[in-house]
């Protein structure tokens, strides 16, 4: 079994430790997909009553309160969100680019149907004017017969 260390970090209200084999393990635990150990919030930490804690349970993150509950140690709840796997976001990307092409799509489908409809409503256009001229035509024929009568 690889040998634990104790990592630590505080979100400003509490401080959060756990004891795993590697950082990522500690990342991971705590829910966090950014490497916070690179930017100096996360640490290893020697000794201490948080150190102790996190021993007696390794892989279950302990909290102790720093500006809420302070002092209080105890197990923290499980994090809201599982760290989100790169086969999650190619998942995510690809859907985003389907969603783009079927926009694409759409609005072409939406934009052809409007030309058929103009040229539709200016064909109906046509067919009124030339069906007004052919009635107008019959009905002067039609008054031309009735005046001979």
């Amino acid at each position: 079994m690889a040998k634990l260390k104790v990592f630590t970090w505080a979100d400003g209200f509490h401080a959060f430790t756990v004891a795993a084999s590697s950082r990522p393990k500690a990342l991971a635990a705590w829910g966090i997909e950014r490497d916070i150990f690179k930017d100096g919030l996360a640490s290893e930490i020697t000794s201490g009553p948080d150190h102790d804690a996190a021993l007696e349970a390794p892989g279950e993150v302990i909290q102790r309160g720093l500006a809420i509950d302070v002092g209080k140690i105890s197990k923290a709840a499980k994090p809201l969100t599982k760290p989100v796997s790169s086969k999650a976001r190619e998942a995510v990307k690809a859907l985003e680019a389907d969603l783009e092409i079927l926009d694409r799509d759409q609005t072409a489908e939406v934009a052809a149907l409007d030309q058929r409809r103009a040229a539709l409503d200016a064909e109906a256009k046509a067919l009124a004017a030339s069906q007004d001229n052919v009635r107008k035509a019959l009905l002067a024929k039609l008054k031309a017969a009735r005046a001979k009568l």
